[in-house]
């Protein structure tokens, strides 16, 4: 059974009139929203800081409207509480983004769990569960890491 998320992520992702087999940038974006949420997620505590953080990350990076980001919060908070799998989005990102944009990925998800000042031990695992099935280098996963936080001491 598909949870209400994985349902608006397919309806977004589905090519568009059926004949072109590869996403547009905005469905790419859709896939990498959804993961950003699931980090934000991670913990289960969605705090107003990590909501605020995660809509501008999404508006700034990947160009979604407010009413998509505003839809696809929503859902993932009301699925919290149901696992849903991230191999059909990490499997979208392998297919349709190279080391740069993973590597740009990493970094956006350390700035979504560090958002609220902390990072959680879920939000950590996560991130490294996504960077394994994206295949990011463990240096790369660092990297990230580490640029995030020295921008947090600035």
């Amino acid at each position: 059974m598909l949870s209400k998320l994985s349902r608006f992520i397919e309806r977004h992702l589905q090519p568009a009139g059926g004949a072109s087999p590869t996403l547009s940038l905005h469905q790419k974006h859709i896939a990498i929203a959804a993961l950003l949420v699931e980090v934000a997620m991670a913990d289960h505590e969605f705090s107003g800081t990590e909501m605020e953080r995660l809509g501008q990350l999404l508006i700034r990076k990947l160009s979604l409207s407010p009413s998509e980001i505003s839809e696809l919060i929503d859902l993932a908070k009301s699925e919290s509480e149901h696992s849903t799998s991230l191999h059909q989005f990490t499997q979208l990102i392998n297919q349709y983004c190279d080391a740069q944009e993973k590597f740009n990925l990493i970094k956006a998800m350390w700035e979504v769990a560090y958002a609220d000042g902390t990072l959680n031990k879920y939000e950590d695992y996560v991130i490294r569960k996504i960077a394994d099935l994206i295949y990011v280098p463990h240096n790369e996963f660092i990297r990230a890491k580490s640029v995030v936080k020295s921008g947090l001491s600035q």
